[in-house]
């Protein structure tokens, strides 16, 4: 069962701007994080996406009938403006180009605090692992979305997706495997 829709909802639908403003200001945050993630980390890319996304959701939330949550629907809408970036600049090869360097000032990792020595080992092994099981990660675990709803952000069936958690876990536990062995002595 979908939540009561918030109240200014049906406000924004009908064209009210400060409505909508309210929509973004609950939303935005969640999917600069989502597409930051899928862009590794190019941080003006991801807010360029997003901003554009919002654009997408204005345009369309008339045609919003709640058959999804709300932040469902934003996701998706974000997950295609990503696919359709990485269309449009495709690399010489042929294959879509979803590496990107991090912005500046992400700390290097001479610079970084120890503390954050785990969280750029993690950036680093999401990284690698191949883009269907990083987004599948990204958004079952860095979005806390359920299986459910990635898939439908995702539009893959449900075993897909689950497939794609599964394999990625395992990646990363291999990847990461000295930092569990480092916590043990």
């Amino acid at each position: 069962m979908l939540a009561e829709p918030p109240p200014w909802l049906a406000a924004a639908q009908a064209g009210d701007t400060a409505a909508f403003a309210e929509l973004v200001q609950a939303h935005q945050s969640a999917l600069r994080r989502q597409l930051r993630q899928l862009t590794q980390g190019d941080v003006a890319l991801a807010d360029d996406l997003a901003q554009d996304s919002l654009i997408q959701a204005w345009q369309a939330l008339p045609q919003f009938r709640g058959q999804a949550r709300l932040s469902t629907w934003l996701h998706r809408i974000a997950y295609r403006r990503f696919l359709m970036h990485c269309r449009q600049h495709r690399s010489a090869d042929g294959a879509p180009s979803t590496a990107h360097e991090p912005a500046a000032g992400v700390p290097a990792e001479a610079a970084a605090p120890a503390g954050h020595a785990l969280r750029i080992d993690l950036q680093r092994a999401l990284a690698a692992l191949p883009p269907a099981q990083r987004e599948a990660i990204v958004h079952c675990h860095h979005l806390d979305l359920t299986h459910e709803e990635a898939a439908d952000v995702l539009g893959w069936p449900l075993g897909t997706l689950k497939s794609h958690v599964a394999r990625a876990k395992a990646a990363l536990r291999v990847s990461l495997a000295a930092w569990n062995n480092e916590e043990t002595e």
